[in-house]
């Protein structure tokens, strides 16, 4: 490959290219569904090819291929160049990137049981054991278990002299129970709604979850959740699991950080951002407990990594620290926009035929001194949700409205009766000001999100939440009376 990349190089710089980088990717990819007893669908493939992007006269240009020939990538950077060139006739100023150091290297993540050694029928097995328990429960008219792996092998090089080799294995799988009666539907997940849990890992990070020993609890509550009464309205004290935190983490604080919808070169589709640059280090994000984090060197998480796709190595980068907004995710381009000395390292391509956009890493709030147990001791009138359903926010990042699959009622420090189709609403930095109590590090755990979406055209993106249970006071739930 590096024979390859250096031609590809060498080429850009003939036709006139200031700075050059090529991304070889192959992505193996397994996905298994089974539903009500039976395999739904089974996939796998492989994905091969290569992107090329260049700055010419100071603006971008970007091509891609599947076809990984000398030929093609003489193709593919004229094409590139030309692109650029095109585009430097409307360029407002010249493309400026921070500075890298260049960097050399193969570098592989760490897993266990390699997942796509497991024998096929091992995996379908366990899917359907776990299934076979849950449609057990009567109400359950429909059972759904889905396993799915990926392996992205990367080479990345750039005229400043980087040479770099990646592999990265991540696995993860989920099961959901749906209970319908009376023309009404209920729906419980483990460990995670929306398709299971993911990270970082080999088939061990599957075996972990043990399927079959939770489907029974998980088919009942969706049973129990078709009689529960609704959940309330009112303003409450809130309390939310690691499911339902991470995914208001990744709403209200991973897509707000990232720079390039604060410059508007997202606005046409994804939004922007109330997070402007005039914000930074003075705006009281949330109360004085809470500390967020981007970082992409977290163990097992899914928006972990060794380089970004600029060649840019892996960081953590402080997002809000006791509360006060700290940074942005930043690529080399908005980094230098903004005057800073290094890029934050947040640049990514959901494949090689995407040029790389700002993308979340491991967006995490960090751990606080609570246990889960004198939370809800500590609680007089509130509700605890757990595991993700809906969500709505504007595209600000500001106004949000968020529904779980499941709640309890919190009187006099006790949890109680269970209660369905329950929601909440807030508005970011109000919401966050309120948090008052956050669990710590033995019930943090690293949640994977494999279908964050952005861009145009869309590009998928897999990221990380590490969060433990936290308390949020005086929450708009249910209907605003």
């Amino acid at each position: 490959m590096k024979e390859f990349t250096e031609k590809v190089l060498q080429k850009a710089r003939d036709l006139g290219a200031s700075y050059a980088d090529v991304r070889i990717v192959r992505s193996d990819n397994e996905s298994i569904n089974v539903k009500n007893g039976k395999v739904d669908a089974l996939a796998s493939s492989t994905n091969y090819g290569f992107g090329v992007r260049v700055i010419v006269n100071g603006s971008w240009g970007f091509a891609s291929s599947f076809t990984v020939t000398d030929e093609e990538a003489d193709k593919v950077v004229r094409e590139a160049v030309s692109i650029a060139r095109a585009s430097s006739r409307l360029k407002k100023e010249d493309v400026k990137l921070t500075p890298v150091e260049p960097a050399e290297g193969h570098f592989e993540s760490e897993w266990k049981i390699d997942p796509f050694d497991v024998p096929l029928e091992d995996k379908i097995n366990l899917l359907l054991d776990a299934d076979k328990i849950m449609r057990q429960q009567p109400e359950v008219k429909l059972s759904e278990s889905v396993m799915r792996f990926w392996k992205t092998d990367k080479t990345f090089a750039s005229t400043e002299g980087s040479y770099i080799e990646q592999v990265k294995t991540e696995s993860g799988a989920g099961i959901s129970a749906t209970a319908i009666e009376s023309g009404e539907m209920q729906r419980r997940s483990y460990p995670s709604s929306k398709g299971g849990e993911y990270a970082t890992a080999g088939y061990e990070f599957v075996e972990h979850w043990d399927f079959p020993a939770h489907a029974e609890d998980t088919a009942k509550e969706a049973a129990e959740l078709l009689k529960a009464p609704l959940c309330p309205s009112g303003v409450k004290d809130l309390v939310l699991d690691g499911d339902m935190l991470r995914l208001q983490v990744h709403e209200s604080c991973g897509h707000p950080i990232e720079l390039d919808r604060v410059f508007g070169t997202e606005s046409s589709f994804a939004g922007t951002s109330f997070l402007t640059t005039d914000k930074l280090g003075s705006f009281r994000y949330g109360s004085d407990i809470v500390n967020i984090v981007a970082d992409a060197t977290a163990p097992g998480g899914l928006g972990s990594f060794f380089f970004d796709d600029e060649g840019v190595p892996a960081q953590c980068i402080d997002i809000v620290k006791n509360g006060i907004f700290s940074g942005y995710l930043s690529s080399r381009e908005t980094a230098a926009q903004m005057g800073w000395d290094k890029s934050g390292g947040a640049m990514r391509a959901d494949g090689w035929g995407r040029i790389p956009i700002i993308r979340m890493t491991n967006v995490n709030l960090l751990p606080g001194d609570w246990t889960f147990d004198e939370i809800i001791k500590d609680t007089k009138d509130g509700i605890y949700m757990a595991t993700v359903k809906s969500w709505s926010i504007d595209d600000k990042r500001l106004n949000f409205q968020f529904g779980t699959e499941i709640a309890w009622e919190i009187k006099d420090g006790s949890l109680g009766r269970m209660f369905k189709n329950p929601t909440y609403t807030g508005i970011t930095p109000l919401f966050w000001g309120g948090c008052d109590a956050i669990a710590g590090q033995k019930e943090w755990q690293m949640w994977g999100t494999p279908n964050c979406g952005k861009g145009e055209p869309m590009q998928m993106a897999h990221v990380g939440h590490g969060v433990a249970p936290s308390r949020f006071k005086n929450v708009q739930v249910g209907l605003i009376e």
